[in-house]
């Protein structure tokens, strides 16, 4: 794993159609996430399925593009649920985690996203985010954690 394989990802519902608000819905794509992650495609480190998009950020594995790490998680929804037209947009979303203010920005928004929608007063209430707890995560790669006192500090451009 290295730092410049995180990413902040949105994959969002043809059409925005709501179709994750529908509670097996939502459940099967935590499963999709979970199947996926030990088949080891990514990490998985903050999630968020709201009613027609999720929002996550992933470290991808080695050999793992961000394109295939894609393509898994939306044909194994896809065809968990036997869905007979298309279930997500074609483009997917994504950027690049530069350093470690800049994941803790992005898993601050996955956290606060459906208390913002107004779906829940407090993040942990949400059954369907790694806010709730009930998913287990991956730690993140050692080149994006915050360092240490001490620690000698990698040159932005050492990669």
């Amino acid at each position: 794993m290295d730092r410049h394989r995180v990413f902040f990802i949105t994959l969002v519902t043809a059409g925005r159609r709501t179709i994750l608000r529908r509670e097996r819905a939502a459940r099967e794509l935590l499963e999709t996430l979970a199947l996926d992650r030990a088949d080891e495609k990514y990490l998985l480190h903050e999630f968020v399925v709201m009613p027609d998009h999720l929002h996550a950020l992933i470290t991808l594995r080695r050999g793992i593009s961000l394109e295939r790490a894609m393509q898994v998680i939306k044909g194994g929804f896809s065809s968990r649920m036997r869905a007979r037209g298309p279930v997500w947009q074609a483009t997917v979303k994504s950027y690049r985690i530069r350093d470690f203010a800049d994941y803790e920005r992005h898993r601050e928004y996955i956290r606060l996203n459906p208390v913002w929608a107004q779906l829940v007063e407090r993040a942990e209430a949400y059954p369907y985010a790694s806010a709730a707890g009930q998913v287990r995560l991956d730690t993140l790669p050692r080149g994006i954690k915050p360092v240490r006192a001490g620690e000698p500090v990698a040159r932005r451009d050492a990669a």
